[in-house]
């Protein structure tokens, strides 16, 4: 009788292979690596079964970007974005006065999680999240209303987590589920 080894090689998600695939592709566009060298790593991270050799495929690109970080900030007035905008991994949203309005619906969402902080005083926000998002709002502090969100009762697995911290003072965020 054959045993099995004690740590099996874990088999690699798609989602780690899009992200592999778009490291070696931005390492080419940025003149890092050459069209023949991005061609060895797109098949060796194509064929790639476990993710030591999805590692290895990857070995001599530059350490890619820890984390992306924006501020958004307005004393006055409505910051919005909607559509096809890249979010990065860390958003700061400040206003003053204003409202706020962020749909990360159609949005490019590159991290399996984003942190968006808040710091707003007067003025309601809206954030729009993707259908299959998790959110988790536990380090938002309000200060004269609630938060109005309701999670979804059924998430599919492989979304995003959207963590929403920061300071709300007087008015109100309200979080929604895209409906596609």
């Amino acid at each position: 009788m054959t045993s099995l080894p004690e740590n099996p090689p874990s088999l690699i998600s798609e989602d780690a292979r899009d992200t592999a695939v778009r490291r070696l592709q931005e390492a080419y566009a940025e003149g890092h690596i050459s069209h023949e060298e991005m061609d060895e790593g797109l098949n060796q991270v194509l064929t790639a079964k476990t993710h030591s050799e999805l590692e290895s495929a990857l070995a001599s690109l530059p350490e890619e970007d820890a984390g992306t970080a924006s501020t958004i900030a307005a004393a006055g007035g409505r910051i919005k974005r909607r559509g096809t905008w890249r979010v990065p991994r860390m958003l700061k949203v400040e206003s003053a006065f204003g409202r706020v309005y962020l749909d990360l619906s159609r949005a490019v969402i590159e991290h399996p999680v984003v942190d968006i902080e808040l710091q707003l005083g007067t003025g309601k926000a809206e954030i729009t999240v993707p259908r299959d998002a998790v959110v988790d709002v536990e380090d938002l502090h309000t200060g004269w209303k609630d938060t109005l969100y309701k999670p979804q009762r059924h998430s599919r697995p492989g979304g995003p987590k959207i963590r929403i911290s920061g300071t709300m003072g007087f008015g109100r965020l309200k979080i929604r589920h895209a409906r596609r």
